[in-house]
Protein backbone atom coordinates (compact mmCIF):
# COMPACT_ATOMS: atom_id res chain seq x y z
CA UNK A 1 0.00 0.00 0.00
CA UNK A 2 1.33 3.31 -0.91
CA UNK A 3 1.47 6.05 1.62
CA UNK A 4 0.24 9.83 0.50
CA UNK A 5 0.66 12.53 3.31
CA UNK A 6 -1.73 15.95 3.08
CA UNK A 7 -0.28 18.66 4.80
CA UNK A 8 -2.39 21.47 5.38
CA UNK A 9 -2.11 24.69 7.87
CA UNK A 10 -5.32 24.23 9.54
CA UNK A 11 -7.85 21.33 10.50
CA UNK A 12 -10.83 23.62 9.47
CA UNK A 13 -9.16 24.52 5.91
CA UNK A 14 -8.62 20.62 5.90
CA UNK A 15 -12.21 19.74 6.21
CA UNK A 16 -13.65 22.61 4.22
CA UNK A 17 -11.12 22.11 1.13
CA UNK A 18 -9.41 18.65 0.84
CA UNK A 19 -11.55 15.84 2.70
CA UNK A 20 -13.08 14.97 -0.22
CA UNK A 21 -9.81 14.16 -2.01
CA UNK A 22 -8.34 12.11 0.79
CA UNK A 23 -11.19 10.54 1.49
CA UNK A 24 -11.32 8.91 -2.39
CA UNK A 25 -7.47 8.66 -2.10
CA UNK A 26 -8.16 5.82 0.78
CA UNK A 27 -11.13 4.45 -0.82
CA UNK A 28 -8.49 4.80 -3.81
CA UNK A 29 -5.97 2.45 -1.42
CA UNK A 30 -4.09 4.76 -0.22
CA UNK A 31 -2.98 4.97 2.92
CA UNK A 32 -3.46 8.23 4.02
CA UNK A 33 -1.96 10.66 7.04
CA UNK A 34 -3.05 14.08 7.37
CA UNK A 35 -0.52 16.98 9.15
CA UNK A 36 -2.46 19.96 10.13
CA UNK A 37 -2.79 22.24 13.08
CA UNK A 38 -5.19 21.00 15.44
CA UNK A 39 -7.85 23.98 16.31
CA UNK A 40 -10.02 21.54 17.89
CA UNK A 41 -11.39 19.84 14.88
CA UNK A 42 -8.23 16.94 14.58
CA UNK A 43 -11.13 15.06 15.98
CA UNK A 44 -13.60 15.52 13.55
CA UNK A 45 -10.35 14.25 10.93
CA UNK A 46 -9.70 11.16 12.52
CA UNK A 47 -13.39 10.37 13.03
CA UNK A 48 -13.39 10.13 9.25
CA UNK A 49 -11.00 6.75 9.61
CA UNK A 50 -8.26 9.16 8.48
CA UNK A 51 -4.90 8.88 10.30
CA UNK A 52 -3.81 12.43 12.17
CA UNK A 53 -0.49 14.16 12.97
CA UNK A 54 -0.32 17.67 14.88
CA UNK A 55 1.44 20.44 12.84
CA UNK A 56 3.39 22.83 14.97
CA UNK A 57 2.95 25.82 12.73
CA UNK A 58 2.16 29.35 12.80
CA UNK A 59 -0.19 30.52 9.82
CA UNK A 60 0.73 33.89 9.65
CA UNK A 61 3.69 33.99 12.50
CA UNK A 62 6.94 35.15 10.92
CA UNK A 63 9.11 34.37 14.84
CA UNK A 64 12.11 32.87 12.34
CA UNK A 65 13.18 30.20 15.51
CA UNK A 66 9.55 28.76 14.92
CA UNK A 67 8.94 28.80 11.03
CA UNK A 68 12.57 26.74 11.41
CA UNK A 69 11.17 24.63 13.44
CA UNK A 70 8.00 23.51 11.84
CA UNK A 71 10.75 22.82 8.93
CA UNK A 72 13.01 20.53 11.52
CA UNK A 73 9.61 18.73 12.27
CA UNK A 74 8.73 17.92 8.76
CA UNK A 75 11.81 16.70 7.63
CA UNK A 76 12.29 14.93 10.88
CA UNK A 77 8.22 13.13 9.84
CA UNK A 78 9.66 12.53 6.73
CA UNK A 79 12.63 10.84 6.95
CA UNK A 80 10.67 8.59 9.65
CA UNK A 81 7.79 8.06 8.28
CA UNK A 82 9.00 7.56 4.37
CA UNK A 83 5.72 8.76 2.68
CA UNK A 84 5.51 7.96 -1.31
CA UNK A 85 3.54 10.97 -1.68
CA UNK A 86 3.48 14.52 0.26
CA UNK A 87 0.11 16.79 -0.97
CA UNK A 88 1.29 20.47 0.54
CA UNK A 89 -1.79 22.61 0.64
CA UNK A 90 -1.27 26.73 1.00
CA UNK A 91 1.78 28.86 0.71
CA UNK A 92 3.69 28.00 4.44
CA UNK A 93 3.06 24.63 4.04
CA UNK A 94 4.62 24.61 0.73
CA UNK A 95 7.69 26.90 1.54
CA UNK A 96 8.75 24.59 5.11
CA UNK A 97 6.87 21.33 3.03
CA UNK A 98 9.01 21.05 0.20
CA UNK A 99 12.44 21.48 1.78
CA UNK A 100 11.56 19.60 4.20
CA UNK A 101 10.86 16.82 1.53
CA UNK A 102 13.86 17.63 -0.29
CA UNK A 103 16.39 17.23 2.58
CA UNK A 104 14.32 13.91 3.44
CA UNK A 105 14.71 12.13 -0.14
CA UNK A 106 10.72 12.05 -0.49
CA UNK A 107 9.88 10.23 -3.38
CA UNK A 108 6.63 12.66 -4.96
CA UNK A 109 5.86 16.51 -4.24
CA UNK A 110 2.78 17.65 -5.02
CA UNK A 111 2.11 21.21 -4.40
CA UNK A 112 -1.17 22.88 -4.48
CA UNK A 113 -0.92 26.79 -4.96
CA UNK A 114 -4.51 27.70 -3.44
CA UNK A 115 -3.68 31.62 -3.93
CA UNK A 116 -0.63 32.90 -3.13
CA UNK A 117 -1.73 35.67 -0.26
CA UNK A 118 0.75 38.46 0.22
CA UNK A 119 3.60 36.58 -1.20
CA UNK A 120 3.88 37.29 -4.43
CA UNK A 121 1.94 41.08 -3.69
CA UNK A 122 3.79 44.12 -5.98
CA UNK A 123 3.31 46.18 -2.67
CA UNK A 124 5.08 43.82 -0.12
CA UNK A 125 8.48 44.88 0.53
CA UNK A 126 9.01 42.19 3.69
CA UNK A 127 12.44 40.49 3.55
CA UNK A 128 10.12 36.93 3.04
CA UNK A 129 8.89 37.86 0.00
CA UNK A 130 12.40 38.97 -1.40
CA UNK A 131 13.64 35.58 -0.24
CA UNK A 132 10.73 33.18 -1.05
CA UNK A 133 10.85 32.66 -4.30
CA UNK A 134 14.90 31.98 -4.60
CA UNK A 135 13.86 29.37 -1.56
CA UNK A 136 11.02 27.72 -3.89
CA UNK A 137 13.59 27.38 -6.97
CA UNK A 138 16.17 25.62 -4.77
CA UNK A 139 13.15 23.02 -3.44
CA UNK A 140 11.15 22.73 -6.25
CA UNK A 141 14.46 21.68 -8.74
CA UNK A 142 14.00 18.35 -8.20
CA UNK A 143 12.43 15.49 -10.13
CA UNK A 144 9.24 13.75 -9.61
CA UNK A 145 7.43 17.57 -8.11
CA UNK A 146 4.01 18.96 -9.83
CA UNK A 147 1.88 21.72 -9.28
CA UNK A 148 -1.38 22.33 -9.40
CA UNK A 149 -2.75 25.56 -9.89
CA UNK A 150 -5.76 27.06 -9.62
CA UNK A 151 -5.84 30.03 -12.27
CA UNK A 152 -3.67 30.60 -15.11
CA UNK A 153 -1.60 33.77 -13.16
CA UNK A 154 -0.68 31.50 -10.26
CA UNK A 155 1.15 29.54 -12.83
CA UNK A 156 2.99 32.40 -14.91
CA UNK A 157 4.22 33.57 -12.06
CA UNK A 158 5.75 30.93 -10.75
CA UNK A 159 6.83 29.41 -14.19
CA UNK A 160 8.51 33.25 -14.81
CA UNK A 161 10.34 33.06 -11.39
CA UNK A 162 11.73 30.43 -12.53
CA UNK A 163 10.13 27.89 -9.48
CA UNK A 164 8.86 25.21 -11.98
CA UNK A 165 8.97 24.57 -15.44
CA UNK A 166 5.49 24.23 -17.89
CA UNK A 167 5.67 20.77 -17.56
CA UNK A 168 5.63 20.66 -13.78
CA UNK A 169 1.92 22.35 -13.86
CA UNK A 170 -1.16 20.61 -13.36
CA UNK A 171 -4.26 22.60 -13.78
CA UNK A 172 -7.29 21.77 -11.76
CA UNK A 173 -10.02 24.15 -11.44
CA UNK A 174 -10.67 25.06 -7.71
CA UNK A 175 -11.39 22.64 -4.35
CA UNK A 176 -14.61 21.23 -6.22
CA UNK A 177 -18.37 20.96 -4.97
CA UNK A 178 -20.77 18.52 -4.56
CA UNK A 179 -23.44 19.74 -6.57
CA UNK A 180 -26.19 17.22 -5.34
CA UNK A 181 -25.60 19.04 -2.21
CA UNK A 182 -24.79 22.83 -3.32
CA UNK A 183 -28.09 22.35 -5.37
CA UNK A 184 -29.49 24.84 -7.17
CA UNK A 185 -32.61 27.11 -5.00
CA UNK A 186 -34.55 29.63 -6.48
CA UNK A 187 -34.39 32.69 -3.97
CA UNK A 188 -36.24 33.58 -1.39
CA UNK A 189 -39.35 35.74 -1.28
CA UNK A 190 -38.76 37.55 1.77
CA UNK A 191 -39.12 41.35 2.65
CA UNK A 192 -35.79 42.62 2.34
CA UNK A 193 -33.17 41.64 -0.39
CA UNK A 194 -30.29 40.20 1.41
CA UNK A 195 -26.31 40.56 -0.32
CA UNK A 196 -23.91 38.64 1.84
CA UNK A 197 -19.57 37.95 1.51
CA UNK A 198 -18.55 34.92 2.75
CA UNK A 199 -14.59 35.26 3.97
CA UNK A 200 -12.50 35.41 6.77
CA UNK A 201 -12.45 38.98 7.94
CA UNK A 202 -8.99 40.08 6.02
CA UNK A 203 -9.67 43.90 5.05
CA UNK A 204 -7.76 42.35 1.40
CA UNK A 205 -10.67 40.60 0.99
CA UNK A 206 -12.78 43.67 0.40
CA UNK A 207 -14.41 43.96 2.97
CA UNK A 208 -15.11 47.37 3.73
CA UNK A 209 -15.05 48.26 0.33
CA UNK A 210 -18.68 46.25 0.25
CA UNK A 211 -19.65 48.45 3.44
CA UNK A 212 -18.89 51.60 2.12
CA UNK A 213 -20.85 50.39 -1.08
CA UNK A 214 -23.66 49.62 0.98
CA UNK A 215 -23.88 52.78 2.65
CA UNK A 216 -24.23 55.03 -0.34
CA UNK A 217 -26.82 52.63 -1.09
CA UNK A 218 -28.62 53.01 2.33
CA UNK A 219 -30.72 56.22 0.84
CA UNK A 220 -32.14 53.91 -1.73
CA UNK A 221 -32.11 50.76 -0.04
CA UNK A 222 -31.85 51.12 3.77
CA UNK A 223 -35.61 49.48 4.15
CA UNK A 224 -35.47 47.41 1.37
CA UNK A 225 -31.88 45.37 1.68
CA UNK A 226 -29.43 44.12 4.40
CA UNK A 227 -25.66 43.31 3.80
CA UNK A 228 -24.66 40.49 5.33
CA UNK A 229 -20.57 39.47 6.05
CA UNK A 230 -20.19 36.15 7.42
CA UNK A 231 -16.60 34.70 8.75
CA UNK A 232 -14.47 35.06 11.52
CA UNK A 233 -11.91 36.97 12.69
CA UNK A 234 -8.40 36.00 11.78
CA UNK A 235 -4.87 35.93 12.75
CA UNK A 236 -3.73 37.67 9.13
CA UNK A 237 -1.68 40.87 9.41
CA UNK A 238 -4.59 41.89 7.61
CA UNK A 239 -7.07 40.78 9.92
CA UNK A 240 -10.27 42.81 10.89
CA UNK A 241 -10.61 43.57 14.53
CA UNK A 242 -14.19 43.24 16.07
CA UNK A 243 -14.41 46.76 17.06
CA UNK A 244 -13.32 47.45 13.33
CA UNK A 245 -16.78 45.30 12.60
CA UNK A 246 -18.57 47.07 15.14
CA UNK A 247 -18.29 50.42 13.74
CA UNK A 248 -19.58 49.73 9.88
CA UNK A 249 -22.13 47.65 11.03
CA UNK A 250 -25.22 48.45 12.72
CA UNK A 251 -27.21 45.23 13.32
CA UNK A 252 -29.36 45.38 10.75
CA UNK A 253 -28.62 47.05 7.50
CA UNK A 254 -24.92 45.72 7.72
CA UNK A 255 -24.77 42.89 9.81
CA UNK A 256 -21.58 41.14 10.98
CA UNK A 257 -22.45 37.56 11.54
CA UNK A 258 -19.17 35.55 12.47
CA UNK A 259 -18.08 32.29 11.44
CA UNK A 260 -20.76 30.19 10.51
CA UNK A 261 -21.31 26.48 9.48
CA UNK A 262 -24.33 26.83 7.87
CA UNK A 263 -22.70 28.85 4.92
CA UNK A 264 -24.99 27.06 2.54
CA UNK A 265 -28.41 27.68 3.61
CA UNK A 266 -27.43 31.40 4.18
CA UNK A 267 -26.33 31.33 0.74
CA UNK A 268 -29.65 29.50 0.01
CA UNK A 269 -31.52 32.42 1.81
CA UNK A 270 -29.98 35.50 0.32
CA UNK A 271 -30.15 37.32 -3.36
CA UNK A 272 -26.79 38.47 -4.18
CA UNK A 273 -23.37 37.27 -3.72
CA UNK A 274 -20.19 40.58 -3.30
CA UNK A 275 -17.22 39.82 -3.13
CA UNK A 276 -14.81 42.56 -3.79
CA UNK A 277 -11.61 40.95 -3.20
CA UNK A 278 -7.70 41.96 -4.06
CA UNK A 279 -6.50 39.41 -2.01
CA UNK A 280 -4.39 36.90 -4.26
CA UNK A 281 -6.59 34.67 -4.35
CA UNK A 282 -6.68 31.21 -5.28
CA UNK A 283 -10.32 30.29 -6.72
CA UNK A 284 -12.41 31.27 -3.90
CA UNK A 285 -14.67 28.34 -2.79
CA UNK A 286 -17.43 30.39 -1.35
CA UNK A 287 -17.88 31.84 -5.28
CA UNK A 288 -17.88 28.18 -6.53
CA UNK A 289 -20.48 27.19 -3.66
CA UNK A 290 -22.45 30.42 -4.88
CA UNK A 291 -22.37 29.23 -8.41
CA UNK A 292 -23.51 25.92 -7.80
CA UNK A 293 -26.51 27.42 -5.64
CA UNK A 294 -27.28 29.90 -8.47
CA UNK A 295 -26.79 32.92 -7.55
CA UNK A 296 -25.68 36.31 -9.14
CA UNK A 297 -22.16 37.08 -8.64
CA UNK A 298 -20.29 40.55 -8.19
CA UNK A 299 -16.87 39.83 -7.78
CA UNK A 300 -13.63 42.32 -9.41
CA UNK A 301 -11.56 41.11 -12.14
CA UNK A 302 -8.39 39.75 -10.33
CA UNK A 303 -6.23 36.47 -9.66
CA UNK A 304 -8.60 33.56 -8.96
CA UNK A 305 -11.73 35.59 -8.57
CA UNK A 306 -12.54 36.12 -12.31
CA UNK A 307 -12.70 32.18 -12.98
CA UNK A 308 -16.27 32.48 -11.50
CA UNK A 309 -17.69 34.86 -13.01
CA UNK A 310 -18.53 35.56 -17.00
CA UNK A 311 -19.26 39.16 -16.89
CA UNK A 312 -22.70 39.72 -18.08
CA UNK A 313 -24.04 36.29 -17.97
CA UNK A 314 -23.91 35.10 -14.19
CA UNK A 315 -22.77 38.13 -12.61
CA UNK A 316 -20.19 41.20 -13.39
CA UNK A 317 -16.42 41.50 -12.66
CA UNK A 318 -15.54 44.73 -11.69
CA UNK A 319 -12.02 46.67 -11.19
CA UNK A 320 -10.09 46.05 -7.30
CA UNK A 321 -11.27 48.62 -4.73
CA UNK A 322 -13.42 50.21 -7.19
CA UNK A 323 -16.40 51.41 -4.62
CA UNK A 324 -18.37 53.56 -7.13
CA UNK A 325 -18.50 50.24 -9.79
CA UNK A 326 -19.52 47.72 -6.86
CA UNK A 327 -22.64 50.56 -5.94
CA UNK A 328 -23.60 50.53 -9.66
CA UNK A 329 -23.37 47.28 -10.29
CA UNK A 330 -25.46 45.68 -6.99
CA UNK A 331 -28.06 48.81 -7.89
CA UNK A 332 -28.82 47.17 -11.17
CA UNK A 333 -29.33 43.53 -9.38
CA UNK A 334 -31.16 45.03 -6.28
CA UNK A 335 -33.73 46.56 -8.74
CA UNK A 336 -34.21 43.82 -11.12
CA UNK A 337 -35.87 40.38 -9.58
CA UNK A 338 -35.66 38.93 -13.24
CA UNK A 339 -32.28 39.83 -14.41
CA UNK A 340 -31.22 38.29 -10.87
CA UNK A 341 -33.12 35.20 -11.49
CA UNK A 342 -31.89 34.96 -15.09
CA UNK A 343 -28.23 35.27 -13.85
CA UNK A 344 -28.44 32.81 -10.75
CA UNK A 345 -30.06 30.13 -13.32
CA UNK A 346 -26.45 30.48 -15.57
CA UNK A 347 -24.60 30.62 -12.33
CA UNK A 348 -25.94 27.29 -11.76
CA UNK A 349 -24.98 26.04 -15.03
CA UNK A 350 -21.24 27.54 -14.92
CA UNK A 351 -21.00 25.42 -12.04
CA UNK A 352 -22.24 22.41 -13.32
CA UNK A 353 -19.51 22.93 -16.16
CA UNK A 354 -16.89 23.80 -14.06
CA UNK A 355 -16.69 23.02 -10.34
CA UNK A 356 -18.14 19.31 -9.56
CA UNK A 357 -16.28 17.41 -6.84
CA UNK A 358 -16.04 14.30 -8.89
CA UNK A 359 -13.70 15.85 -11.85
CA UNK A 360 -11.59 17.66 -8.86
CA UNK A 361 -10.92 13.92 -7.60
CA UNK A 362 -10.22 12.08 -10.24
CA UNK A 363 -7.47 14.46 -11.51
CA UNK A 364 -6.07 14.59 -7.82
CA UNK A 365 -5.63 10.73 -7.63
CA UNK A 366 -4.44 10.89 -11.18
CA UNK A 367 -1.52 13.05 -10.33
CA UNK A 368 -1.15 11.10 -7.28
CA UNK A 369 -0.38 7.62 -9.55
CA UNK A 370 1.74 9.45 -12.06
CA UNK A 371 4.12 10.35 -9.19
CA UNK A 372 4.45 6.54 -8.01
CA UNK A 373 4.92 5.42 -11.81
CA UNK A 374 1.26 4.30 -12.25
Amino acid sequence: MHTLFIVVNVDWFFLSHRKDVALAAKEDGWDVTIVTADTGRMQDIAALGLKTINLPMSRSGMNIREELGTLDFLRKLYKREKPDVVHHVGMKTILWGTLAAKFAKVNGVVNAISGLGGFFAEDNKGLLSKILPAVLRFSHHRRNLLCIFQNNEDKVLYVKNGIITEAQARYIKGSGVHLDEFCYTPEPPVDKLRVILTARMIVEKGIFILTDAAEKLRPKYGDKAQFLLVGGIDDHPGAITKEQLAKVCDGEYIQWLGYRTDVKELLQSCHIVAFPSYYMEGLPKSLIEADAVGRPIITCDSVGCRETVIDGYNGYLIPVKDVDALVEKLDILLSDGELRRKMGCNSRKYAEENFSIDVVIERHLKIYSELIGK
